[in-house]
């Protein structure tokens, strides 16, 4: 299975924000976990999934029970050298 990665411009569109926003988040240590290889930014797929999942709300505000503290961890994949 390939590993799906978005950069920067795609979250953004996904997302409907700036690219700046993102680059503010990335400094103030916020968002969806992400790779810089040789000074490119780039996102798993199923990290920003699971950063969705975990700030879904229902449509009057209230998280249900079963999302209250959710902590999504960053995975790291151990790569063979």
């Amino acid at each position: 299975m390939d590993i799906v990665h978005l950069d920067q411009a795609a979250l953004a569109a996904r997302w409907r924000l700036s690219e700046r926003t993102l680059e503010r988040w990335r400094w103030m240590g916020v968002g969806p976990c992400y790779l810089k290889i040789g000074g490119h930014v780039v996102y798993r797929l199923r990290d920003i999934e699971a950063y969705e999942q975990a700030h879904m709300k229902t449509t009057v505000g209230i998280v249900p029970d079963y999302q209250k503290e959710i902590v999504v961890p960053c995975e790291i994949e151990q790569v063979a050298p």
